[in-house]
Parts: C-alpha cells; sequence; structure tokens
C-alpha cells in the first residue's frame, strides 16, 4: 500500500556552521527517507534554519550587519553543507518567513480561544546596560546548590541541579558582564500544566522509543499526579522573532515558532509543488508524520509541541524519533584535540561524504544511544567493507566482459543470487526501524558471499584457458548480478555510487521492486573505478586543521537554544585531569570483582520510579538478582540477552523491592545516561575484568 509522509529533521540555529555532531541526525533522516522513496511511497522531507532569538540578535550586532544579512548568510552556508552530503531535503527553508509568521499567529489565537494562554506577571533579571531582559542562558552565577562558578542561569552542568535565574549566587550577565537587576514585567504562558493527561496518553501510545516514553512519564507523572509547570512563550523587546498579536514589544519566545517552522516550510513547498497541506495537518489526516531530532530536545517535541497541536485543531505526530549524541575516539567532540570537525573540514580534506554515511549507518541502529566515530575504525571499516568487499566484486569481473564478451551479459542464476533476494524481507525491516547498523550486517554477509563466489570461481584463472569462455561468461554475469543487488539494498546510504554503479551497468534508477528483476542479457558500459581507498593522513590532516582553525577562533556563548544542536558536547569544556592524590594503586583496583554479566532477564519493578529487576549470569549456579537504576534510559525488552559488567563481590543489600546481589556499571554525567558497560565481542559470561 502506497503511503504518505512527511519527515523532517531538527532546525539548526543560525548561528554556527555544520559539524559531524549534527550530521548524524540529518544523515539518518536522508538514508530513511530515500529508503521510504524506494518503496514506492510518497515522502516529503522539509527542514529549515532556524532563525530567531536573542543569539542571533547579539551575532548580528557583533557582525556589524542586520540579523536578516546574517541568517541569510548561513542559510547557504548550511544549504551548500547539506547538500554536499547529499541530504536530499525536499525543501529547505527559514523560520523566519511570513508562512511562519502566520501559522504561529493562527496557532497562537487557536490556543487563546481554547483557553489555553494566560498571562502572569513574573520577576526577571535585566541587564541596565545593555537595556534588556535577560534569557536563563545569557545570566551566569555560582550554583546554589553545589557553589560550582560560572554556571548558567537555568541548571548547572557540574551537579545537574535545576533553578531559577534568581536562585543564582553572585550572578551577572553573560552580554555586558554588568550585575543584572530584578525588573518585573508581563509574560505569556501556553498552560502546559492543563495538558497533563492528555500528554501522559499521547506518550505512552507508541509515537516513542520505550526509554524516551520513559523520560517523559518522569516530567508528566502518572495518573493522579501532575509534574507540568506553564511554559512561558514569550519574551521582552529587543528580541529578534515574530511579534505576538495584539501585544506590542512582546515576542513569540523561540521554541514557540520553531517547531511551527515544518509546517511552514512544508507549506512552502505545497505551493510550489501543487500539495494539499491541509491534508497533511488537519485534525483528522490519514497522512504520516515524522520527527527526527537530537535526545536532548525531547522534552520541546514530546511535551509542547504535540500539546500545541493537540489544542491549535491539529494532528500530532505519528512518531517522534529521538538519536543520541556523537563521540568522537571515545570522547566528547574537543576543540584542543582537533575532533570538533565541521561539515566543511571534513569535505575539504577526506572529500567524500558516503564514507561518513556509510559509517554512521553502520552504528545507528533506532535507538538514543549516543555513538562513536572511531577516527582508526573509520578508515579500516571504509576501506574493508567499500573498497575491499563492495567494489571489489565488481572491478575484479567488469574487465573480462569487457575484453571477452563485448560488455555484454547473459543470464544470471546462482544460489548466492536466490540467498540475496531471500534477506529482502529482513533488510527492509531492518531499515524501517532505523536499524541501519543490523541492515548493513546483513547486507555485509551476502557481500562476503558474493566474494567468497568470486574468489573460488576465480575468473582470472578460467579466463586463461578460451575452452572455458561459457563458463567465465557465467561468473562474471552472476557476480554483476549480485553486485547489482548489493547496490540496491546500500542505495539508501550510498546515493552517489548508486548513480554511478546505475550508469555503469546501463539501467534505470534502481528502486526496492528490482530486487527480483536480473539483468538478463544486458549490455554494460566500461567500468571505471567508483571508489578510492580512505588514508589515514587525510584523517591526520582534518584533525590538524581543526586543532588550528578552531583554537584560533572566538568560542561563541552558549545559546538559549544551545539544545538544538544534535551534539550537545560542542558546549561544553574538556574533562578535567585525575588531581594530585585522587589515585588509587592497583591493590585497591584488585579489590574490586568486575565480572561479564549476561542479562538473563530483565523487568520494570512495580513501584520503583527508576528501577529495572535484572537477572545476571555470571557463570555461577544460578542467576543473580540486581536492581538497576536505569528505567528511564532503557526498556527492558532491549536489555534481555546483552552482555554488561558488574560488580561481583558488592555486599549484598536488602531494598524495599528484594535483595540486591551486585551493581551493574553505567556512565552518566551532564551529557546524559545512564549507559550500561557494554564487553567487546568474545567475552563470556563469569569473565573477570581486570
Amino acid at each position: 500500500m502506497t503511503r504518505k509522509l512527511l519527515v523532517t529533521s531538527a532546525l539548526p540555529y543560525a548561528n554556527g556552521s555544520i559539524h559531524l555532531g549534527h550530521l548524524v541526525e540529518y544523515i539518518q533522516t536522508d538514508i530513511w527517507v530515500r529508503f521510504q522513496k524506494m518503496q514506492g511511497h510518497t515522502v516529503h522531507y522539509v527542514c529549515a534554519d532556524d532563525t530567531h532569538g536573542t543569539p542571533i540578535m547579539l551575532r548580528a550586532e557583533k557582525e556589524g550587519i542586520t540579523p536578516e544579512a546574517l541568517i541569510e548568510k548561513v542559510h547557504a552556508e548550511h544549504s551548500q553543507d547539506f547538500a554536499e552530503f547529499l541530504v536530499q531535503f525536499d525543501n529547505y527553508y527559514s523560520t523566519n518567513s511570513e508562512e511562519n509568521r502566520q501559522l504561529s499567529g493562527n496557532i497562537y489565537r487557536a490556543l487563546k480561544a481554547n483557553g489555553k494562554i494566560a498571562t502572569k506577571t513574573i520577576e526577571q533579571y535585566f541587564d541596565p546596560v545593555k537595556n534588556m531582559f535577560l534569557p536563563d542562558r545569557f545570566i551566569k552565577g555560582e550554583c546554589p546548590k553545589c557553589h560550582a562558578k560560572d554556571q548558567y542561569g537555568d541548571n548547572c552542568e557540574v551537579c545537574g541541579t535545576t533553578y531559577s535565574p534568581t536562585e543564582l549566587i553572585n550572578p551577572f550577565s553573560a552580554v555586558s558582564g554588568a550585575t543584572p537587576v530584578r525588573k518585573e514585567t508581563e509574560h505569556y504562558f501556553f498552560k502546559l500544566s492543563e495538558c497533563a493527561d492528555f500528554l501522559r496518553d499521547w506518550t505512552r501510545s507508541g509515537t516513542l522509543q520505550a526509554e524516551a516514553a520513559n523520560k517523559m512519564s518522569e516530567w508528566v507523572g502518572e495518573a493522579g499526579e501532575n509534574k507540568l509547570s506553564d511554559w512561558d512563550i514569550s519574551r521582552d523587546a529587543p528580541y529578534f522573532g515574530f511579534e505576538i498579536p495584539d501585544a506590542p514589544g512582546k515576542y513569540f519566545y523561540v521554541w514557540l515558532d520553531a517547531p511551527i517552522g515544518y509546517m511552514a516550510s512544508f507549506k512552502n513547498l505545497c505551493a510550489k509543488a501543487d500539495i494539499d497541506f491541509d491534508e497533511y495537518w488537519k485534525k483528522d489526516s490519514t497522512t504520516e508524520l515524522y520527527h527526527f531530532i537530537g535526545k536532548d530536545i525531547l522534552y520541546f517535541h514530546a511535551l509542547f509541541w504535540p500539546a500545541t497541536l493537540e489544542y491549535s485543531g491539529h494532528r500530532t505526530p505519528t512518531q517522534v524519533f529521538a538519536h543520541g549524541f556523537l563521540t568522537v575516539n571515545g570522547e566528547k567532540m574537543s576543540k584542543s584535540r582537533g575532533t570538533f570537525i565541521t561539515a566543511r573540514s571534513y569535505l575539504e580534506h577526506v572529500k567524500n561524504p558516503e564514507y561518513l554515511r556509510y559509517y554512521y549507518a553502520a552504528k545507528l541502529n533506532g535507538s538514543m544511544e549516543d555513538i562513536d566515530l572511531n577516527l582508526e575504525d573509520f578508515v579500516a571499516r571504509v576501506n574493508s567493507d567499500l573498497v575491499g568487499k563492495y567494489i571489489n566484486i565488481a572491478s575484479r569481473t567488469a574487465g573480462f566482459v569487457a575484453k571477452k564478451f563485448d560488455n555484454k551479459l547473459i543470464d544470471a542464476q546462482h544460489a548466492v543470487i536466490d540467498e540475496m533476494r531471500a534477506a529482502v524481507p529482513a533488510i527492509a525491516e531492518a531499515y524501517a526501524a532505523r536499524d541501519f547498523a543490523r541492515a548493513l550486517r546483513e547486507i555485509m554477509k551476502l557481500t562476503d558471499a558474493a566474494n567468497a563466489y568470486v574468489a573460488e570461481a576465480a575468473p582470472w584463472v578460467v579466463a586463461k584457458d578460451d575452452s572455458k569462455a561459457a563458463e567465465l561468461h557465467t561468473i562474471c554475469s552472476n557476480a554483476l548480478e549480485m553486485f547489482r543487488l548489493l547496490t540496491i539494498y546500500l542505495k539508501p546510504v550510498l546515493p552517489n555510487i548508486a548513480v554511478a554503479v546505475e550508469a555503469f551497468l546501463n539501467v534505470q534508477p534502481l528502486q526496492w521492486s528490482d530486487v527480483g528483476q536480473g539483468l538478463g542479457a544486458q549490455t554494460i558500459q566500461p567500468y571505471n573505478h567508483m571508489v578510492t581507498r580512505l588514508e589515514g593522513k587525510q584523517i591526520e590532516a582534518m584533525v590538524e586543521a581543526n586543532k588550528d582553525s578552531l583554537q584560533a577562533a572566538s568560542t561563541p556563548a552558549k545559546t538559549e537554544s544551545a539544545a538544538k544542536t544534535s551534539a550537545k558536547s560542542e558546549a561544553k569544556a574538556d574533562t578535567p585531569a585525575v588531581e594530585e592524590g585522587a589515585y588509587i594503586s592497583i591493590d585497591d583496583f584488585t579489590k574490586v570483582d568486575l565480572r561479564i554479566a549476561h542479562i538473563v532477564s530483565a523487568e520494570h519493578v512495580e513501584g520503583a520510579e527508576k528501577l529495572l529487576k535484572l537477572l545476571l549470569d555470571i557463570g555461577e549456579e544460578k542467576p543473580r538478582q540486581v536492581f538497576a537504576g536505569i528505567k528511564s534510559a532503557y526498556d527492558p525488552a532491549t536489555l534481555v540477552g546483552r552482555l554488561t559488567v558488574m560488580v561481583a563481590n558488592l555486599a549484598p543489600r536488602k531494598m524495599k523491592f528484594g535483595m540486591s546481589e551486585g551493581m551493574v556499571l553505567a556512565a552518566s554525567d551532564e551529557r546524559g545516561g545512564p549507559y550500561i558497560l557494554s564487553p567487546d565481542s568474545g567475552a563470556q559470561a563469569g569473565m573477570r575484568v581486570k
């Protein structure tokens, strides 16, 4: 059945360049969209620059240009970067558009008519030098709980405490450095607190990943309780954004009009492509709406946004897909180490964007887990999988077809071809579930089978015997049919290579439905090499270039919309070194008995907000029961069968819910978590970690 899908990625903020952390999301979305289009579905993929807010206004002022000139410049840069990474938007627009102004105003009026808008007089910090009210992220001071210095006005990045700016100790303006004063002002609020019942049902309806739904439950509260506060949707002049209708000097907070920018970008596309806008956004729409976002902006997309849509008379998202952050070489991106890499820098040094697309796809599994770009592994995997395996099939056989058979193929038939065609449902299911890592594992197994066929058939040996011309023709035709099938499966990830293969095989653009149709007696084109090996020196040059350029650049202030970047690590300081005297001896370490544990079962604990009950096999007569505070991050079903690491000699602890006989190791800090540890392949239950 043909479906109609509207797909979006989060809107990049228009005060900085696209970097490799951002690209995790856009590449993930693009692969999924391309797969859906290859299925024959009608898919519209839209996005836009997020252009409003205090940071844009201040940066434009600093550069001596208007905000409009700044966002126009950044829009051109973003558009070029996305295009060169083969992210194929059907429309890439701007939130500073007339469509967005009208839609934001109409939605606000609908919310107001529905009794969901209120006004309150609040006390807010005011910068007496800049003569402006300060957003939370532009106020800094000492954390009222842990007393860490230089913390932002909404939460402490050291201890994780959230608070109001007025609770900061010794606050100062991040704009002018002046001591802010308290000043009363009237603000407009969306009554989010009245939406708890709707949001509790909506977030548990299958619209979110299980781990995301668990997190939303913490924020909304269980049935009978309400943890939600009303949402401040206004800002005072001076502010770059849309003025609130009938409220002079009051502007929509950037997070009110930014998601409406999805609608505005689509409305702009509708006008150009004769599409019915209302069909996709009306309350009873039968079309599908999917948002791809970073987990750092889940709160806005899983609470504010669906409530805004529901109570303004629009449809809500079909699903919201959240992904994790990017680390490089196992650590957050770092300017000092040269691993805070811009999209432009990658293109200048590595050049081929499909290498990164492939590597990201090999890591993405549809969950909210972070993924790591290990630069050494990146080089090895690209050279092994793409050059040594996939392209190798064509490069080892196409030449014989040209020299011996005038570029003509014959019908291909072989058990490996049958195996490849039989794998279609499994590969398609993995793509649809955004488990690209599983899809590529399946595809690479088939690639190995194809290479094994070529190696065993040895066409280079057969070609030496003219009496075996028919055998040689069969071998090469079979191999190139295998190559065609692999290209179909890889096309969502490697669209440019697929175009080159289509030209080489002299076929129309490949679709998923072409799997069952062989090349037959096709005349192909002469083979030209499609992929070159990636050299380590290219990576080294890229890292060095980013060290030089980024150390010299000034660091922009963290913004009220900084959470919109999919790589939260860009705003964090480097991890401090271990302090003198904080070391332990090897004898201290050996006292801790760390064991590889096989998770036999995992289940929710009735009455516990944070705990899961795990049964862990560590090679003993019976599994151990352990209660782990990881409920917010994991669906129990996804844990069963995994290996992790536990402390085996921790004294058993009697808890309200039963005896806990150990401790599972997990990582977390201000960037997220908890994330349980997973050993490398080959580790077995009961092995000691030394």
